[in-house]
């Protein structure tokens, strides 16, 4: 049964190519399509399943595809199938084709018909791919498919300035969580000196003895572990998005933040519990995680003015009972809680433009006072504060705001001194003296050879800094990421034996999508004379080719799964020794930052209101 598995990812991903060659015109096709994968998707599911309960119910793991190997690393793909696979599998095909029948007929003659559908595909194939996955890379290959499936899908209505400003908020915040996930397989290397299966995780003694002498290193997993779960699953402190998510149309917000997308942290943790499940301090933190924001979340959910926020938080509340559950060790229950919420935010949202108009007439019609809540029995000084303190969403927004985004902004703002000339004239002088150093061998004290792979680390993320702050030229940003893989490389280097083979994986891809990205950017100079990145400019509308591949530049520099760069970012990690938590930290930033910083630059020349019409509309004085 085991060779099966490939049928759950190869349907999506065919489904998802099948529907990006059909004309924007063919709505019936498109849609179609569409239900017809997940569909097929959903019958050979539980026909797979139904043979497997009878077969035993056992584990399934399939090593599908070993993409690189060498003699310390090897990077496979691999498929695991279980109890928990099972039931998210289930809800997710059952769901999506609701969801794909819905939108056929509610998105009927919306511009982005095809657009809606082929990123619901793209979604539901990484969807698929986390679920099934085997170990931490084929997960974070899904996990990237979906990170950039929710821009896309919140961003649906892109000639508006908020929806693209919170779609770019999400990718951040996932982006933040990705940090986490980065290191965990950092970390998860060195601990078990090889690419660690989900099915070996399952051997209590396997884990048990390595934990026994590296204690230290399973709590440093299980806590970015936790980071990458919260963060997915809009936990405190990055509860704040998830209403945000919600300026997509509604069955796009239906199926990612009320029934699958959200709940992957919750199958992250389910996943990765026999890994952390003795480890007594972090079962507690991730307990108290799940009670607090459920409390805070149930307060928020109380005071909203718009319905889609008001179930985007009560969705937040339950899915916090859940990590407590998971905390306790209630597996089971948790996979039932998730089922029960996943169907109800579905609903509610789906039918939540029908019951806003139904309660408008009702209340208008038959208006009755509000009856006593339980708040109303609190002293009144408690109750004013909650109130406040839920209107304010606890203020979680701005917290993130000056613990992440602001230092970001004024590191960047600090480093305006980095220009082209600068670059050309002093960091490219620099780095040829570093990398002939490394060729030639020449002789270096021996303490200045420990550092130089974190200094040239953090050149490399103070480059991305200044990019992701940057608001005048495109070009000096988009140079900026490119350098920054430059200087990770370099790094490496320093730090270990790294063979000429596994550098080109790394930057083949970088340089590839760079030179795509920069003849992009020249050829839309040319047509539009100034460009800037200090506001939305929605060139998308004109230049729609420009910004397709512009978009896969993006992601190809950001290391998304569609160049050799992925494979060679966890190259880059297994060179990284166990006691260079400052290197992995720079590189695993740099990763992060410079994917934010190279959606930044398109979400800002192709996105929001068109710069043109703009400055066409009349103006009026206040």
């Amino acid at each position: 049964m085991n060779e099966l598995l490939q049928y759950f990812i190869g349907l999506p991903l065919l489904g998802f190519v099948i529907s990006l060659f059909f004309p924007e015109s063919k709505e019936k096709a498109i849609s179609s399509i569409a239900f017809g994968t997940v569909f097929l998707q959903l019958v050979g599911l539980v026909t797979f399943i139904i043979f497997w309960i009878i077969d035993g119910a056992k584990d399934l793991n399939l090593i599908e595809l070993s993409i690189l190997k060498t003699a310390h690393y090897e990077f496979f793909i691999d498929f695991y199938f279980d109890q928990i696979s099972a039931v998210y599998l289930f809800i997710g095909a059952l769901l999506t084709s609701m969801i794909t029948t819905y939108s056929r007929y509610y998105l009927h003659r919306e511009k982005g018909y095809k657009r809606f559908f082929n990123t619901v595909l793209l979604f539901f194939f990484g969807y698929n791919l986390v679920v099934l996955s085997g170990n931490f890379e084929t997960l974070f290959i899904g996990w990237e498919i979906i990170g950039i499936s929710s821009f896309l899908l919140i961003a649906f209505y892109r000639e508006r300035y908020l929806p693209v400003k919170n779609a770019f908020k999400v990718f951040s915040i996932y982006r933040i969580g990705d940090v986490g996930l980065l290191l965990a397989m950092w970390a998860s290397h060195h601990l078990f000196h090889e690419n660690i299966t989900f099915m070996k995780l399952n051997n209590y003694e396997l884990v048990n003895e390595h934990l026994q002498n590296h204690s230290i290193i399973g709590i440093f997993i299980a806590l970015c572990l936790a980071c990458a779960a919260a963060a997915k699953s809009a936990q405190i402190p990055f509860s704040s998005w998830l209403p945000r998510a919600m300026e997509g149309p509604t069955p796009s917000s239906a199926i990612f933040y009320g029934s699958l997308s959200v709940h992957l942290g919750v199958f992250l943790m389910l996943r990765t519990f026999p890994f952390w499940e003795h480890q007594t301090t972090i079962r507690i933190a991730i307990g108290l995680m799940g009670l607090t924001t459920s409390l805070a979340a149930t307060l928020m959910a109380r005071v909203q003015s718009s319905i889609k926020s008001q179930v985007a938080y009560s969705s937040i509340s339950q899915i916090g009972i859940i990590f407590i559950e998971i905390a306790l060790g209630f597996e089971t229950l948790a996979l039932i809680h998730f089922a029960g919420n996943a169907f109800l935010r579905t609903y509610q949202l789906l039918v939540s433009p029908s019951v806003v108009s139904y309660l408008i007439r009702d209340q208008f019609y038959n208006f009755k006072p509000r009856e006593k809540a339980i708040e109303d029995s609190y002293p009144k000084k408690i109750e004013y504060t909650l109130y406040i303190l839920a209107l304010k969403e606890f203020n979680l927004e701005g917290f993130l705001n000056m613990v992440l985004w602001k230092p970001l902004k004024v590191i960047g703002k600090s480093l305006d001194f980095l220009n082209i000339k600068r670059i050309y004239f002093f960091f490219i002088p620099l780095y040829l003296t570093g990398f002939i150093t490394y060729k030639f061998k020449v002789d270096l004290p021996q303490q200045l050879i420990l550092v130089l792979p974190e200094v040239f680390a953090f050149i490399g993320l103070v480059f991305v800094f200044k990019s992701f702050s940057e608001r005048r030229s495109p070009f000096l940003a988009w140079i900026l990421i490119i350098m920054n893989h430059f200087w990770i490389a370099l790094a490496i280097v320093f730090n270990d034996k790294v063979s000429v083979s596994e550098i080109a994986y790394y930057l083949a891809g970088i340089i590839v999508a760079g030179i795509i990205g920069y003849v992009a950017l020249l050829q839309l100079q040319k047509l539009e004379r100034k460009i800037l990145i200090s506001q939305y400019l929605g060139h998308v509308y004109e230049h729609p080719k420009f910004a397709f591949f512009f978009l896969l530049a993006t992601l190809g520099i950001t290391g998304f799964p569609i160049t050799t760069t992925f494979i060679g970012e966890d190259l880059i990690f297994s060179h990284i020794d166990s006691n260079q938590l400052f290197l992995a930290f720079f590189v695993a930033s740099s990763f992060v930052v410079s994917g934010i910083a190279g959606i930044r630059i398109y979400a800002r020349l192709f996105l929001g209101p068109h710069v043109k019409t703009y400055h066409e509309l009349p103006y009026k004085s206040s």
